[in-house]
């Protein structure tokens, strides 16, 4: 059968997809000015980042020879959920809330 390794990696996986797809659709959303005010790449180089990681983590594995690939298009997915996006929204809604 499959050891423990082989189901985090599976599940990291399935969770993976759908925040990849919601970073792409975030990305494409939101106004272009914003990425130049929040001092991030353009809106256009994070679509592309955003979309080709979501096509990576579709077609690639988390195990095997595509590892470090499928690795790359979640750390990019990641980055952009944890810094690009909160900044997004700081910038839109007028500044920082606390």
């Amino acid at each position: 059968m499959y050891g423990l390794d082989y189901w985090t990696l599976f599940a990291i996986w399935c969770a993976g997809m759908p925040v990849g797809a919601f970073a792409f659709l975030h990305a494409l959303v939101q106004r272009a000015d914003a990425f130049t005010v929040a001092e991030r790449m353009t809106k256009l180089a994070w679509s592309l980042i955003t979309g080709g990681s979501l096509a990576a983590l579709y077609l690639f594995a988390p195990y095997g020879s595509t590892f470090i690939l499928w690795m790359a298009a979640l750390v990019a997915v990641l980055v952009y959920i944890v810094d690009v996006r909160p900044k997004l929204n700081e910038v839109q809604r007028g500044g920082n809330r606390w």
